[in-house]
């Protein structure tokens, strides 16, 4: 953290951002992101969870969604805003490693642009330890709803992982990994460059704007992404819903569980929450880069109306 007493951090850079500026501009989008899909980030762990009964038997992923329905018909509020406190105190703990990671990886290759690949491989390594207690806390508070139709209080998980060390809160690291590199690759780096292809063979034309470039680049990322991480997501929810009280499950397990379900439903079994996970995609990426880019315009404003960066078009 000692880049933050680095003059270097706050100033600005040919990008017209500071590095500083550059990942608070990150952090508001992602909290614009959080609160804007979080009833469908909800509803879709309910269909991935349901893929069990309560005696833990193989459910058809129809009747898994009717009892996604029938928990957000039972308490609509309360499942719709389930899970979203730590998600937000999760935008500083989840996205400050992360971002940072990102930006400051991009920052010492020399590249103070949009982040690359590399950068994006190794926010989603190093920054996986950091965000994985958030999801399970998130998860976990929605973990019961059917059983009780309230969220479990954060304390009641906390203390429940104290018994144990704290172990449990890093049940699902390894997918999440896998999960994080995908949503890093395609959501933070490959969405930004194929906006701006959009932008410039379609947008160009004068019938799409910056808000359609991003919708429509959103859009064909997202079908790619989910499709690659959503079996990272299943796993996720079979590690991370279980009791704390109890055995944690495997990997190997969690893709045993995967497996019979598969060999049960078919490729149903494995894509539970495979459409609203796309749904999902697009609302996520669209929110988040919506609103990132708009706080960096916001700041570049506020660089030139103070004097600390010229745009090199204006002053051509």
């Amino acid at each position: 953290m000692s880049f933050l007493f680095d003059q270097s951090y706050y100033e600005v850079k040919k990008n017209g951002l500071s590095p500083f500026q550059n990942m608070a501009a990150y952090l508001g989008g992602s909290a614009i992101q959080t609160v804007g899909d979080n009833p469908v980030t909800a509803y879709r762990q309910l269909v991935q969870q349901y893929a069990k009964d309560l005696q833990g038997n193989a459910v058809d992923p129809k009747v898994a969604a009717q009892e996604a329905n029938a928990v957000f018909r039972a308490s609509p509020i309360t499942a719709s805003l389930s899970g979203l406190w730590p998600r937000l105190i999760g935008v500083l703990f989840k996205r400050v490693p992360k971002f940072g990671i990102l930006l400051g990886y991009t920052a010492l290759t020399g590249d103070s642009g949009e982040p690359g690949f590399a950068a994006a491989t190794a926010a989603s390594i190093l920054s996986a330890p950091f965000i994985n207690p958030v999801r399970m806390i998130e998860k976990q508070q929605r973990a019961f709803l059917k059983q009780t139709g309230v969220e479990k209080p954060i304390m009641d998980i906390m203390k429940e992982s104290a018994s144990k060390y704290f172990a449990p809160l890093f049940r699902g690291t390894v997918p999440l990994m896998g999960h994080s590199l995908a949503s890093a690759v395609l959501g933070l780096v490959g969405q930004p460059r194929l906006q701006k292809w959009v932008q410039k063979e379609v947008g160009g034309t004068g019938y799409l704007s910056g808000s359609a470039t991003n919708l429509v680049a959103s859009a064909v990322v997202s079908p790619i992404y989910v499709v690659v991480t959503n079996p990272l997501s299943r796993l996720e929810v079979i590690m991370q819903t279980n009791s704390i009280k109890g055995s944690s499950i495997s990997v190997f397990a969690a893709i045993k569980e995967m497996g019979a379900d598969m060999a049960k439903f078919g490729m149903a079994g494995v894509f539970r929450g495979q459409g609203i996970g796309i749904f999902k995609a697009i609302i996520s990426l669209t929110l988040f880069h919506e609103g990132r880019m708009f706080l960096a315009r916001q700041l570049r404003s506020y660089n030139i109306r103070q004097g600390h960066w010229v745009d090199p078009k204006a002053a051509k």
